[in-house]
């Protein structure tokens, strides 16, 4: 029998490709395989000029160290694939809507889709959810403000992603509306202080209830999550929203596949498994938080950007 595929997802990673790979490198030693691919959940941040002036004028300074990729200076270790969140290089992914390849094994998903990826079925979504321009037309993003608005997610690309059917993963960036206040239904007496309810968009929501993936990934709220969508003939819904890139426990998220069917998921690259078939997948599997004041000061959680 061949060994688990294992996929690594990544939170927001907002420039820092340097330490995810090492995070990586931890990753495989741990589990005893390779990573066959990486997936990440949008604010990628891959500015192919270390000197772009809009990385500059973004809300923080972050690192542009996705340069060195696009340049050939160095080379990612394993396959990358993302969505796109509020926070990227909108004006060149402007013409891969439908994907396309920004440096060698790097690679844009697009703005809305599926893609078969090592054998399973992705769908995704990129961007946030802007109910003033939800239905206006996309537009090429030649100043800030049309920057800005190509980091909401428009109609047709949302009704691209419902018609989808048999999804092993769902990629998307900001959570789905109302799955805090599952948690706290569940968990009247949680293990760790909750978010805000108000957090998610309900279009998302919409979009989770109707296509059912077996997993869906979020990013963007800069905080780890855990809960199961289920009901009376619905199939289950794990869901794992993942910190912002600043330390692994929470940023870095993996899952070890036999064929189509998920056997084993995990936080951070220590290799511990939080889940197999036949667990629960709720609160109870997050990770110990980190304390906050451990973070590094340039990496201070900044909400969600």
């Amino acid at each position: 029998m061949p060994e688990p595929l294992l996929v690594a997802a990544l939170g927001d990673v907002h420039g820092r490709f340097h330490r995810v790979e090492t995070w990586l490198d931890a990753l495989e030693q741990s589990r005893g395989r390779p990573v066959s691919m990486v997936l990440a959940v949008g604010d990628v941040e891959a500015f192919r000029r270390a000197d772009d002036h809009r990385r500059k004028a973004a809300k923080r300074t972050m690192p542009a160290e996705f340069a060195e990729y696009a340049d050939g200076v160095r080379r990612v270790k394993r396959p990358l694939y993302f969505i796109g969140g509020n926070n990227e290089d909108f004006e060149a992914l402007h013409d891969f809507q439908d994907g396309g390849e920004l440096a060698p094994g790097v690679t844009y998903l697009g703005r809305a889709g599926v893609r078969e990826l090592s054998g399973l079925r992705v769908g995704f979504l990129s961007g946030i959810h802007a109910p003033r321009f939800i239905d206006q037309p996309l537009k090429r993003p030649v100043t800030q403000d049309l920057m800005k608005q190509a980091g909401y997610f428009r109609t047709a690309e949302v009704e691209r992603v419902m018609s989808l059917r048999d999804v092993d993963l769902m990629l998307v960036h900001e959570w789905p509306r109302g799955i805090v206040q599952r948690a706290r239904e569940e968990n009247p007496s949680p293990p760790r202080p909750l978010p805000s309810y108000w957090i998610g968009n309900g279009v998302t929501r919409r979009l989770v209830d109707t296509v059912q993936p077996k997993w869906l990934l979020c990013g963007h709220s800069h905080k780890a999550f855990a809960v199961t969508l289920e009901g009376v003939g619905r199939p289950a819904t794990r869901i794992a929203c993942l910190d912002q890139a600043t330390r692994p426990e929470e940023s870095v998220f993996w899952l070890e596949y036999e064929g189509r069917a998920a056997v084993r998921a995990g936080w951070g690259v220590s290799g511990a498994v939080a889940w197999e078939p036949g667990r629960r997948w709720d609160l109870a599997r997050l990770p110990t938080p980190v304390v906050e004041g451990e973070r590094d000061g340039e990496d201070a959680p900044v909400g969600a950007m």
